[in-house]
C-alpha cells in the first residue's frame, strides 16, 4: 500500500513541476501590446502614456534644471505630443518586446545635449529621496510588467536577465512632480501605462 501511495504521490509531483515549468515559460513568452492590442516590434515607434487621466501626459524629454543631462518624463497634460521611443529587447532573438524581459528604451529624437536620449538610472533625488530617470550614453536595462487589466502595464527596473545572479534595489517608474514638471522616477507611486504606436 504504501509503495502504491508513494508512486501516485511522485506522479502528482511531476505533474506539478511539469505544470509550474509550463506555466514560467509561457509568462515568459507574453508580448506586450500596444492600444491596438498588436505585439510591440523591435526598432518601431511609441509614444508611452499614462493609462488612467489626471496623470500627466505623453513621454518626453524634461530640462530639469537648465542643464544637461535631460530627464525622463511627462507633459503637464494629455494634450502634449511626447516624443516616441524606440525599445530593444536584451534578447537579440526577440522581435518583440515580451512581458518581464529586459529591453533598453530610447526617445526618437535628438537632444539640445548632444548625448544619446537612451533611458538610464540616475541618482537619488536628495529632496525626495527617489531615484529619477536621466538620459545618456551607457544605458539601463528596463522590464515591462502586466498589471491586473488587460493591455495595461508597469516599467520597472529590475534587469534579471542581463545578470540573473545579480542583487538590484528594484523599483516601479512613477510620476514626480517638481517646479511645474513631472519627472518619471522609482520608489514612490507607481504609473499604469498604455503604448501606443507612432
Amino acid at each position: 500500500m504504501s509503495t502504491r501511495v508513494a508512486k501516485i504521490t511522485s506522479l502528482i509531483l511531476v505533474s506539478w513541476l511539469f505544470m509550474a515549468i509550463t506555466i514560467l515559460a509561457q509568462s515568459e513568452n507574453v508580448k506586450v501590446l500596444d492600444t491596438k492590442g498588436h505585439p510591440i516590434e523591435r526598432g518601431k515607434e511609441y509614444y508611452i502614456k499614462p493609462a488612467i487621466t489626471d496623470s500627466g501626459g505623453r513621454f518626453t524629454l524634461i530640462n530639469r534644471n537648465g542643464s544637461c543631462p535631460l530627464y525622463v518624463g511627462q507633459e503637464n497634460t494629455d494634450l502634449g505630443k511626447g516624443l516616441p521611443v524606440i525599445f530593444t529587447p536584451f534578447a537579440k532573438e526577440d522581435k518583440v518586446v515580451r512581458v518581464d524581459r529586459d529591453f533598453k528604451v530610447k526617445f526618437s529624437a535628438f537632444s539640445t545635449c548632444v548625448q544619446s536620449t537612451e533611458w538610464k538610472l540616475g541618482d537619488r533625488d536628495t529632496k525626495s529621496g527617489r531615484r529619477v530617470i536621466v538620459t545618456g550614453s551607457s544605458g539601463s536595462y528596463f522590464r515591462i510588467v502586466k498589471t491586473q487589466f488587460e493591455g495595461i502595464y508597469n516599467i520597472r527596473f529590475c534587469p534579471t536577465d542581463v545578470c540573473s545572479f545579480c542583487k538590484y534595489d528594484c523599483g516601479t517608474i512613477g510620476g514626480l512632480r517638481e517646479n511645474g514638471k513631472i519627472l518619471l522616477a522609482l520608489d514612490g507611486n507607481v504609473l499604469p501605462l498604455v503604448f501606443e504606436r507612432v
